[in-house]
């Protein structure tokens, strides 16, 4: 083969990587691997077309904490508090970009805003924005309903 995952470029000579497999991961696995990084990426709707951002995050449980602020796009796609939520999905992974090893987790499920104050004060405690934004005033909580993963090895 001739591709970048099985052959890389050291001191300007190509060498061989060894193939890699594909080990498919358990929810509870994916869960507590999602739950050891900070950033990943929410895929929603907007304008009817799929959009993806970066954000950081936390779990709470097994539920996924992303907070919002004022003006951000991600504040316009959750649902009334009354509704079952609006459907996202959320991905994170690492994945080394020399030896092409680590892991991915994708989550599929419901998002709600949360309004109850003292999890919102306990959730800006622990989550800390990883760029400088306007004051962040809410919550979004993805309840994992789908949640796949998978680890690259040799």
């Amino acid at each position: 083969m001739n591709d970048a995952a099985t052959h890389r470029t050291v001191a300007g000579r190509r060498e061989t990587v060894a193939p890699r497999r594909m080990a498919h991961l358990g929810r509870a696995e994916a869960l507590r691997l999602l739950g050891t990084v900070s950033l990943g990426r929410i895929v929603f709707t907007q304008q009817a077309l799929p959009a993806i951002r970066p954000v950081n995050h936390l779990l709470d449980g097994d539920d996924i904490i992303i907070r919002l602020h004022d003006g951000a796009t991600l504040a316009s796609v959750v649902a009334p508090t009354d509704t079952d939520g609006v459907v996202v999905a959320y991905e994170a992974d690492v994945i080394d970009s020399d030896t092409h090893l680590g892991w991915s987790v994708v989550v599929t499920g419901y998002a709600h805003r949360v309004t109850d104050a003292e999890e919102l004060a306990r959730f800006a405690a622990r989550l800390r924005p990883w760029v400088d934004t306007p004051v962040t005033n809410a919550a979004l909580r993805i309840r994992p309903d789908l949640v796949t993963g998978l680890r690259l090895t040799v």
